[in-house]
């Protein structure tokens, strides 16, 4: 921290006394103990949104230069809007330089970066993906980011949360096994095979019935055509 420039650390640490005292909705973020030009931050998926229940891990490096130049922003858990591990472009990151706006915070670019996601603009870093994959990767994410050792240690109560969250994912899908009816007694087995046999015996008894009335029918369409062909052939006479 010895080489960073006092304004960067000094705006830093006011961004970071900001956020603790007026939180961002949906989101959470860390500076690095060790470097606090580097943050990291989790987006949890807002309510009907494609991203609901999912957690969301990022890392946004701040510049030297900081404010009077813009950070980088990285997202680390796979989402099916954004490519991990590669940098985003966005007017609020370094991609854009001439749009940055040195007043802009840290809660400023982490509610933009949120805005854009749930969005479906592309862009630099974006990817396409279908309303299924995104629920699918939200539900991934909760173990994926468990995982990250570096994400349990700035987060151990989103770390908690999640575990809380899969240990009731854990519970509901016992309960829905336990609930089957292949869990029932062999009395309902049997009762269950009586029905098969029930099945199968009026499924001959329709295949049966079926046939006669086809039978049935072609008589009598072929008894029409004769009445009709005989009844031509009286008039020509």
């Amino acid at each position: 921290m010895t080489n960073h420039n006092p304004t960067a650390i000094s705006r830093m640490k006011k961004d970071y006394l900001r956020l603790q005292k007026d939180p961002i909705p949906y989101i959470t973020a860390e500076p690095l103990p060790t470097n606090l030009l580097e943050w990291h931050y989790v987006v949890k998926g807002p309510e009907n949104s494609p991203y609901q229940g999912g957690y969301y891990h990022g890392t946004i490096l701040f510049p030297n230069e900081f404010p009077f130049k813009p950070p980088s922003i990285y997202i680390l858990t796979p989402n099916g809007r954004f490519k991990t591990k590669k940098p985003l472009c966005l007017n609020i990151t370094d991609y854009h330089p001439i749009t940055w706006n040195p007043t802009w915070s840290v809660d400023t670019i982490l509610t933009g970066l949120l805005s854009f996601m749930l969005e479906e603009i592309p862009t630099m870093g974006s990817m396409e993906s279908s309303l299924y994959e995104k629920q699918q990767f939200a539900k991934k994410s909760l173990e994926f980011n468990l995982k990250n050792s570096q994400f349990c240690e700035l987060f151990p109560q989103l770390c908690d949360e999640i575990k809380v969250q899969l240990e009731a994912d854990k519970k509901c899908n016992n309960n829905e096994f336990v609930g089957r009816p292949e869990e029932d007694s062999t009395g309902d087995d049997f009762d269950l095979s009586e029905n098969n046999k029930n099945s199968n015996l009026d499924s001959s008894s329709y295949c049966k019935w079926h046939s006669i009335y086809s039978y049935l029918t072609e008589i009598l369409i072929y008894a029409i055509f004769a009445l009709i062909v005989n009844y031509v052939i009286k008039n020509l006479d």
